[in-house]
């Protein structure tokens, strides 16, 4: 076997710290880039363009995820890191085609969603939440220091010092896949070998939603994550643009913010999460997370001051436990060899609403009349810059709109989240996979026509 050592949670861990190090070192570069670029709607066009890469990246998620339940996770590590982090070096060389391979990209850019499965793989259940919030907290340890370093390096040295460095870890994470990281998935748990059939309505996206139907904690799971995690993605996609442009956030200030918000996730995710599955079980950590992040939201909607940010920030660290807890949950409502096909089916719902949230979100601040009028001001007009971005929201109540939809979405997630059941009866829901897998012979036969009734997590077309 190919790597470094037996599979573990700490190949899995320095995956994800170097691709998202990379791209958190062009935070402040990417802003400037992406405002010379559309100095008109630059909301709206950066909504569009991760809009894009979301949908895309929906449409991907179950095909990948279900190939690597049959060809491993190593070939796909490889493909979605190289494929996500290609536009990198595009910045300089020319900003437009650098947006349209970022929305292109999006095909590949499930990385979590092998990861999750890589995961799965090597843990056992009672291991995986904390395996999970692990993962969680080095995506936001990776972006603790990049944006700061990539501002520091981009004001002494120019942004181009910054495109190159960030090149370089990028390839970096792609030589570790190479030489270090094993394979997760032993050939015993593949159903097939290089070549064999895929069937391609497991990896349509849509079927694999309307099969999400047939099963109603599954469905009750989607509709948690697609309801809380819609303004999460559109927030993500716009809110340094936000800070740094109507807040008035310097680029040092936007890196400080994000470098606090890591640290704080960091303890929620490893700690305070491992400490709440313990004490008030999955559905509870859920169900608490939800609330912080209705809070957040509601926050940064009405917020007019920049130490409304800070703390808003504060409450946001703690929403964070919301998705490893989640993907704990589902990861325990599937067999071993399906792992990656349900990681990818809630993937797909994230990606989902990273299409869809960018989108609303930058049609919600178009229609509110939040434009940004000026090129970014120079450290020493930085006054007279915040004094306008401030007389602008002056001109309306709700100074963030969009974040204030985002809570009343969260809310409905909420609310749908109560109905989920704390406990699965694993036992009956593995025997009835096993009689539906026996009555239907080889599983690579045509579907008998009932069988789309069956639940998504007792299909055996993979």
């Amino acid at each position: 076997p190919q790597g470094i050592g037996s599979p573990s949670v700490y190949h899995a861990v320095i995956v994800i710290f170097l691709e998202f190090f990379a791209w958190g070192l062009l935070t402040a570069p990417t802003l400037v880039v992406l405002h010379e670029t559309f100095p008109k709607h630059t909301f709206l066009m950066n909504g569009l363009i991760q809009g894009v890469k979301g949908l895309l990246s929906f449409l991907s998620a179950p095909l990948i995820g279900a190939l690597s339940d049959v060809w491993g996770r190593k070939s796909f590590l490889l493909l979605t890191v190289f494929f996500t982090c290609a536009p990198i070096p595009l910045m300089k060389i020319s900003p437009w085609w650098y947006f349209a391979v970022i929305s292109v990209s999006g095909v590949f850019a499930v990385t979590f969603s092998v990861v999750f499965a890589y995961v799965a793989d090597i843990t056992q259940e009672h291991e995986r939440s904390m395996a999970y919030g692990l993962v969680s907290a080095t995506f936001a340890a990776s972006l603790v220091t990049s944006p700061a370093i990539g501002a520091y390096l981009g004001r002494a040295y120019g942004d181009s010092l910054v495109v190159v460095l960030a090149t370089a870890i990028a390839l970096l994470d792609i030589c570790f896949i190479l030489v270090a990281v094993p394979e997760s998935l032993p050939e015993k748990m593949r159903p097939a070998s290089w070549g064999a059939p895929i069937s391609w309505e497991q990896a349509d996206p849509f079927a694999s939603l309307k099969k999400v139907g047939q099963d109603s904690i599954v469905l009750l799971i989607c509709i948690t994550v697609f309801l809380s995690y819609l303004p999460e993605a559109g927030q993500y996609s716009s809110f340094f643009l936000y800070l740094r442009q109507i807040m008035g956030f310097s680029s040092e200030s936007v890196a400080a913010f994000i470098a606090v918000l890591g640290i704080l996730s960091i303890i929620a995710q490893t700690i305070v999460l491992s400490l709440l599955m313990r004490s008030i079980g999955n559905k509870n950590t859920i169900l608490l997370g939800l609330g912080f992040q209705i809070l957040q939201l509601a926050w940064y909607g009405f917020g007019s001051e920049p130490w409304m940010m800070w703390a808003a920030g504060a409450v946001a660290a703690m929403s964070s436990i919301t998705f490893p807890a989640v993907s704990a949950l589902v990861s325990r409502t599937a067999d071993a060899d399906q792992q990656g096909v349900v990681q990818g089916m809630v993937t797909g719902i994230r990606g989902l609403c990273n299409g869809l949230g960018p989108a609303l979100y930058g049609f919600i601040f178009y229609i509110f009349h939040v434009e940004l009028n000026e090129l970014p001001m120079p450290e020493s007009a930085a006054g007279g810059s915040v004094v306008a971005q401030y007389h602008l929201q002056q001109n309306s109540i709700i100074p963030g709109p969009p974040f204030l939809f985002g809570a009343c979405s969260v809310l409905l997630a909420l609310l749908v989240a109560l109905f989920i059941p704390e406990h699965t009866n694993l036992n009956v829901r593995s025997s009835n996979w096993k009689k539906h897998c026996g009555s239907h012979g080889h599983p690579h036969s045509p579907q008998a026509p009932g069988e789309a009734k069956e639940p998504l997590l007792q299909d055996t077309n993979v």
